[in-house]
């Protein structure tokens, strides 16, 4: 038994607190679709030169300028100390809960390869060493290319929640129309976070933190939790460290929140108390 798995393991427990079993991939598909559904959104199917992506988000209206595209968590990727899962949809879409609870209504959701949709390209690669690969950001990246197209976007705001916020910094590296950068405990420093865990390094993965230099005129705001023993504040800490002094970047550390709690619930009054909707606007 390997590091990682045992790391992973201890993951999935904090994941499955009072949980008997895990649900079933059409349960957690079928979550998915009735938040959306509740809230008016949805569902549709990006197609990527490797994988589908699955996307909610609300019908075609007005365009949306600036398309505030939400990126899912590694999801479930162990099942037990040994083997991995055969299916990494998330049992708690948090970031289609962010996405929900976004206050602008300008936001779309989008999940990682494999989640919700599994296709002959999926494989544990792609939910365990290679989460982060270029392939992974390619595809990623073309599905936002649809999605703006979809919405008659000039530009996107990326906002990533755990290793989506890795995803979101590595594709927003690629681009020339990020108008910003959030990531909610996200994974910045992938070097770092197997250190810190003394587990196996990501082999196949891209790390965002070298690629800090393609990020440096991005106006960025990083939520860390002061409790979140998964992605502790240091991981954003060392990936800010990489940027110039003027660099405009920011680390929002809540210290009560760990790496679930409270992002959803308090998401709105988050932005609101940063400034952030406010800030975005001046960009």
């Amino acid at each position: 038994m390997n590091r990682t798995a045992v790391t992973m393991l201890w993951f999935a427990a904090l994941l499955f607190q009072g949980c008997a079993q895990v649900p079933t991939v059409q349960s957690r598909a079928g979550m998915a679709e009735r938040l959306a559904e509740a809230h008016g959104w949805n569902g549709t199917v990006v197609e990527g030169s490797r994988f589908q992506l699955q996307a909610y988000g609300p019908a075609v209206a007005d365009p949306i300028r600036h398309l505030r595209v939400y990126v899912e968590g590694d999801g479930l990727a162990w099942l037990s100390r040994s083997r991995p899962s055969r299916d990494p949809t998330p049992i708690t879409p948090t970031g289609l809960q962010l996405a929900l609870a976004d206050p602008t209504g300008n936001a779309v959701y989008l999940a990682r390869p494999c989640q919700y949709r599994y296709g002959p390209a999926c494989a544990p690669e792609y939910w365990l060493a290679r989460r982060f690969s270029p392939e992974v950001v390619t595809v990623t990246g073309q599905a936002i290319d649809q999605l703006k197209q979809r919405y008659q976007s000039e530009s996107v705001i990326l906002v990533g929640y755990s290793g989506g916020g890795a995803v979101a910094a590595l594709v927003a590296a690629q681009r020339s129309d990020v108008r910003a950068l959030i990531t909610v405990a996200g994974n910045l420093d992938i070097h770092l976070w197997t250190q810190h865990h003394d587990i196996t390094p990501l082999t196949g993965s891209l790390n965002p933190a070298d690629h800090a230099q393609s990020l440096q005129l991005i106006p960025q705001w990083h939520f860390t939790g002061g409790k979140d023993a998964i992605i502790p504040p240091r991981i954003a800490g060392a990936f800010t460290r990489r940027f110039a002094e003027q660099a405009p970047v920011q680390i929002l550390t809540l210290q009560s929140y760990d790496h679930y709690c409270c992002w959803v619930d308090q998401w709105p009054q988050l932005l609101g108390m940063t400034g952030l909707i406010q800030s975005l606007e001046e960009y």
